[in-house]
């Protein structure tokens, strides 16, 4: 994958740097899995590339500890939140509005196999703009494009 400053959406050039307000309606899914640190559902957009190297189960792991040291980010959430749930219960899965700060982005040329469909070419590296990162290690959550998954962006 390689790296660059600027990508296009929605016919807008897109930098790193800039704000981007994002948000996904929710969608009802399934959870399949509890863990100590991970909440996963059925994933309800993408579908498993059956052509892939990469064995993807169709699952998304959410963090049950949003924010804490020891989880990673992710802008997708669960309703209800994460650590009420339990394997079988019904929930949503989307992302709050929320405003996040473009720190990487990325190119597959060709699109990069990660086990479902649509293969992504650009891959946008963002933050929550109220994140702390003050070592600057924060790897922030990946939203692929294209994307079955109805997330709305634009340009703060």
């Amino acid at each position: 994958m390689a790296g660059s400053d600027r990508a296009i959406m929605n016919d807008e050039t897109i930098k790193v740097g800039d704000i981007l307000r994002v948000s996904c309606a929710f969608t009802p899914t399934r959870v399949v899995e509890i863990s100590d640190w991970n909440v996963s559902i059925v994933w309800p957009w993408e579908q498993i590339d059956p052509d892939s190297e990469v064995r993807w189960n169709g699952q998304y792991a959410i963090p049950r500890k949003q924010g804490s040291s020891e989880s990673r980010l992710s802008l997708f959430q669960t309703d209800p939140a994460p650590w009420t749930l339990s394997a079988g219960d019904s929930c949503g899965v989307g992302i709050p509005e929320q405003l996040v700060r473009v720190i990487d982005i990325g190119y597959c040329d060709p699109p990069q196999d990660v086990g479902w469909l649509p293969r992504p070419h650009t891959m946008l590296i963002v933050l929550p703009v109220d994140h702390e990162d003050p070592r600057g290690l924060a790897e922030g959550d990946t939203i692929s494009l294209p994307s079955v998954a109805p997330v709305r962006f634009e340009l703060v």
